[in-house]
């Protein structure tokens, strides 16, 4: 099979996961294949569990909000290369949204939402904040099927700084400043474990918070001469990462 059989169907979330057989779509996934995305008889889909693992399916029937598909066959994809985790600082309006979005295509593995002292957006720990964490997992999971990937990125419970302090030890940390001496080009990742990026509110990151976090083994690095809004930075240094890490060689 060729990488377009794995690339260019349209991908689904089924749960359970079928081996072989038939599987019916409904629900949620079902409407989007039948009503939304209009599939018809005869055409190859992809199902995927987001633990990377996917199938390609032959759609034999298409109902309202109902579509019937026959397993044709099924893969296991590992993770890819070295774990690239981004902490992504709660933004106003749907600039968090869209910065997890654009990550989660690009390639990134786990969200942190960081509660930055400069944060104009508060997540409560009630069912506000809940409902807030529910919308990122939302759009992770949408992401990563649109990107037609086989893994779903986690994200984690929100964390401060101190919290994230402890969560970067031992790790590659780079906290994203555009004034920052070090670029981008010029870090040493070494060759393995885990790459953890930072990105802070549009107010920026506090000296306190700057202290704490280079004291848990962060490196301020900036990705360019221009200044990027929270909402872009993740997706701009992982393109760099991508190809300085050989992810985007696979």
């Amino acid at each position: 099979m060729s990488r377009a059989d794995w690339t260019r169907p349209a991908l689904f979330r089924v749960d359970p996961f079928p081996t072989s057989g038939v599987v019916q779509l409904d629900g949620p996934e079902g409407r989007h294949a039948a009503d939304v995305r209009r599939v018809q008889p005869g055409e190859v889909i992809l199902l995927g569990d987001g633990a990377g693992t996917r199938a390609r399916a032959e759609v034999t029937a298409v109902a309202k909000g109902r579509v019937t598909a026959e397993v044709l066959e099924t893969r296991t994809d590992p993770p890819s290369g070295r774990p690239l985790v981004l902490a992504q600082a709660l933004a106003k309006g749907d600039r968090g949204e869209l910065a997890v979005e654009t990550a989660t295509e690009a390639g990134i593995d786990a969200v942190i939402p960081w509660r930055a002292e400069r944060c104009v957006t508060r997540w409560d720990d009630g069912p506000r904040g809940a409902k807030q964490l529910g919308r990122w997992r939302s759009t992770v999971t949408e992401a990563a099927k649109q990107a037609r990937r086989a893994w779903n990125p986690e994200v984690t419970e929100p964390m401060t700084t101190n919290q994230l302090a402890r969560r970067i030890r031992s790790t590659t940390c780079l906290l994203l400043e555009a004034t920052a001496e070090v670029s981008m080009a010029d870090v040493a990742l070494g060759d393995q474990g885990e790459i953890v990026l930072l990105v802070g509110p549009e107010g920026g990151v506090t000296d306190g918070e700057t202290a704490t976090l280079v004291d848990a083994g962060a490196l301020p690095v900036r990705l360019g001469p221009d200044v990027l809004r929270t909402s872009t930075a993740a997706v701009v240094a992982l393109g760099a990462l991508g190809v300085r890490t050989g992810r985007w060689e696979v």
